[in-house]
């Protein structure tokens, strides 16, 4: 069992924590007080919503973590997920993100994750059109 379902396993037993699937559509969720907070895109990461307002004041200590991918501004954070250290730095991460998330005012949702589809590339005239509809993660 890689570390992806190893951490989801572990969510499940979270009493706070609704799982289904993700708002962007790839992926398993987990949702705190109707606001989505973590979803997996793949068995190797976790996308984590921390809020804008955490990820700035954790961002020295986030840079400084391997398996955390961050953009300074940004409100969600990838944690690489390779051994069960990954897994219990993404678990610490959640408790700060549901602390934080406790803090929102109600019915207001998480925005969306940093994944976007792929540009599709202009065919070249005479040639057939192929278009592939997949996710990629964005850059953190």
């Amino acid at each position: 069992m890689t570390a992806a379902p190893r951490a989801i396993a572990l969510l499940e037993t979270w009493p706070n924590l609704v799982s289904g699937p993700a708002r962007c559509t790839v992926g398993q969720a987990f949702a705190s007080a109707g606001h989505e907070i973590v979803h997996f895109h793949s068995d190797d990461s976790a996308d984590l919503y921390l809020t804008s307002t955490a990820v700035e004041r954790l961002l020295p200590q986030l840079l400084h973590a391997g398996a955390v991918r961050v953009s300074p501004g940004a409100s969600w954070i990838t944690v690489l997920l390779d051994c069960d250290a990954d897994v219990q730095l993404l678990l610490g991460l959640l408790s700060v993100a549901l602390k934080e998330q406790g803090a929102l005012p109600p019915r207001r949702p998480s925005p969306p994750c940093d994944w976007e589809r792929p540009a599709v590339p202009r065919p070249r005239p005479g040639a057939a059109r192929r278009v592939v509809d997949r996710l990629r993660p964005h850059a953190h």
